[in-house]
């Protein structure tokens, strides 16, 4: 079952969250997945209307999937002239914070989802701009290019991240880029300590944001401790479509595959029920798996 718009109020936000809240019409101790949309140029994918293949694969396998809009979705039309930018970057992560902080009012506004839940086994998954988001959740820092600061908004009742293709370091980026999104020149990976999982396509290039190939991959490569990454084969930055069906950014950049996107989405279900369950053993199989084959959709590395 999905419940949408539920709307929780928020003094301290620019408008009240909006959010879907979609779970399994039965089951207990249900984990719960956080899922952080990207930007993108589409008015509604960039919301909690998006990403449903990513939905439809964790709803019915167990997890409540929780699904805010950030303050940069198109859909709210709000000003991207302030102190943070057009990307709301700091907002981004406080709006977990926030989800978090008001979850059980959360589940009580689905019908016959409270009781049902493990508000203890949580996950959060983010794409593009929404993995710079799960970054920051896992300890990423960031200077504020405004005043100078440094963000830290790690958060601890997280139990496992995943970023899907998550911008890299800021010394590479292109100046185009660092002109227009200039919070991404001093994000500091060397601070995000957190067990992470990033997701990248592995021609995931565009000269726009920088002139290296693998620029995505920053996330991993300048990252301390344990850390996974899953290189899709042939795959660019929509990773085969898991913004939305018959998506339009994905069929401009020739990156919708069904195939594809299946296989990143049961990948990451994979990993997360092997994080959060240190009894299952998904993600281990799954590496087993991979290495046998020759013809696999993905490479696991691991740090």
């Amino acid at each position: 079952m999905s419940v949408s718009p539920i709307v929780i109020e928020a003094p301290n936000r620019l408008v009240d969250m909006e959010l879907r809240v979609s779970a399994p019409l039965n089951g207990h101790n249900l984990p719960i997945i956080l899922i952080s949309h990207g930007v993108g140029w589409s008015n509604f994918l960039s919301s909690y209307r998006g990403y449903e293949p990513l939905v439809e694969c964790f709803a019915p396998n167990g997890f409540v999937v929780i699904q805010p809009t950030h303050l940069e979705a198109k859909s709210l039309d709000l000003p991207k002239d302030g102190p943070e930018g057009a990307l709301y970057w700091k907002s981004r992560a406080k709006d977990f914070h926030f989800i978090l902080d008001n979850l059980d009012e959360i589940i009580s506004k689905v019908p016959s989802l409270e009781g049902r839940v493990d508000k203890d086994s949580i996950a959060i998954v983010g794409h593009s701009m929404g993995g710079h988001t799960v970054g920051m959740l896992a300890g990423m820092e960031v200077k504020d290019n405004v005043d100078g600061s440094i963000t830290n908004l790690e958060e601890p009742r997280i139990k496992a991240f995943v970023m899907y293709g998550t911008p890299g370091i800021g010394k590479d980026l292109a100046l185009t880029a660092a002109e227009k999104f200039p919070i991404f020149i001093d994000a500091e990976f060397s601070k995000m300590h957190r067990e992470v999982l990033l997701v990248v396509g592995d021609i995931d290039a565009h000269p726009f944001f920088s002139e290296r190939s693998d620029w995505r991959q920053d996330a991993y490569n300048y990252s301390p401790g344990k850390k996974s990454m899953l290189l899709v084969k042939n795959t660019h930055h929509m990773l085969g479509g898991i913004s939305g069906y018959d998506c339009d950014e994905a069929a401009q950049l020739q990156d919708e595959n069904p195939e594809t996107m299946n296989f990143v989405r049961e990948s990451t279900l994979a990993y997360i029920k092997s994080a959060l369950n240190p009894l299952d053993t998904s993600w281990i199989d799954l590496k087993l798996q991979l290495q046998k084959d020759s013809d696999a959709k993905g490479i696991i590395k691991t740090k």
